[in-house]
């Protein structure tokens, strides 16, 4: 039994990126940039989108909706990185880390249901091209749209509630540039038997179950595509789902490797260089990924562009 007498930490330190001030400089340039690129990126997305009405169809609704999780999950995590390095404070009061790993790990929910909903609503676009309309109906989108914002919204709920069970008596160095879960974890002197095995759980079904349907939807797409009797058909169908296995490849290779890999082989450098990935680089990616190749995507993006130039002059 715990003792009675303990006193938890009321804050945290982040150690960030590097503890080097010219290393700092750098990163404090490098990662603003990513910032802006990813919040102008997104938000344009979801202005094209929302302003276009070619594009009101199931596919852009999901983009829209992946666009603005990929900007909260941006902004849960770097601005918060820039002001340390800039006023070179690195603490976090304990209620503000726990809001910010409550954000975080809402939004990478999201973030990794959607994109498995993305690939479902590929599979039906060209698995059952006939039946896409009545399949994809607003009220389903809506549903795979809405349902996990509310899973999110509970799972991360749960994951705060343990996490404000535990004693933190030792250090209160954070090997980190934002509150993680799995670093706060080693930190905490109480018995986390119980945290670590609810992380193992929504990593299964969060992470691992939408990977493997995601892996089963391309199967049958491909076999699907493999059948399309011109060379033509067959690029077209491959080019519409390039990007979203680009996103695929960078968003679960990283989260894999952080919740489903056994804690012997994880690093706190791994962790950090992971976590940059799915923080930082996908969001800001996501937009040039899903709209260099899009001829529709670009064909709205100019719209709004031109529409914004002549409403200013």
């Amino acid at each position: 039994m715990e003792p009675r007498n303990q006193t938890s930490a009321s804050e945290f330190i982040l150690l960030g990126l590097s503890e080097s001030p010219e290393q700092e400089t750098l990163l404090f340039a490098l990662f603003l940039c990513m910032y802006v690129v990813t919040v102008v990126g997104n938000l344009l997305i979801i202005l094209a989108i929302s302003s276009d009405s070619h594009l009101h169809t199931p596919m852009y609704f999901f983009l829209a909706n992946l666009s603005l999780v990929d900007f909260c999950l941006a902004t849960d995590t770097v601005p918060k990185m820039l002001v340390n390095i800039q006023i070179s404070s690195k603490s976090i009061s304990y209620p503000c880390c726990l809001t910010q790993m409550y954000f975080f790990h809402f939004f990478g929910i999201m973030d990794s249901v959607l994109i498995a909903v993305m690939a479902y609503d590929r599979f039906v676009a060209i698995c059952h091209p006939l039946h896409y309309t009545t399949i994809m109906s607003p009220r389903l989108c809506g549903l795979l749209v809405g349902g996990p914002w509310m899973f999110s919204c509970v799972i991360s709920l749960i994951h705060i509630l343990l996490m404000a069970h535990l004693v933190f008596c030792g250090s209160n160095e954070l090997p980190h540039f934002f509150c993680d879960l799995t670093p706060l974890l080693r930190l905490s002197c109480t018995d986390t038997s119980v945290n670590k095995i609810f992380v193992l759980i929504v990593a299964g079904m969060v992470i691992a179950t939408p990977f493997i349907c995601i892996l089963a939807s391309y199967v049958r797409i491909i076999v699907a595509i493999m059948k399309v009797p011109s060379a033509g058909g067959r690029k077209k169908a491959f080019s519409t789902c390039s990007s979203h296995l680009s996103v695929v490849a960078l968003f679960y290779g990283t989260t894999i490797g952080v919740y489903l890999c056994p804690s012997s082989v994880r690093t706190a450098v791994k962790e950090k260089a992971s976590a940059v990935m799915y923080t930082a680089v996908t969001p800001m990616l996501n937009p040039f990924i899903y709209s260099l190749r899009n001829r529709d995507l670009k064909g709205g993006l100019r719209k709004l562009v031109n529409r914004k130039v002549t409403s200013s002059s």
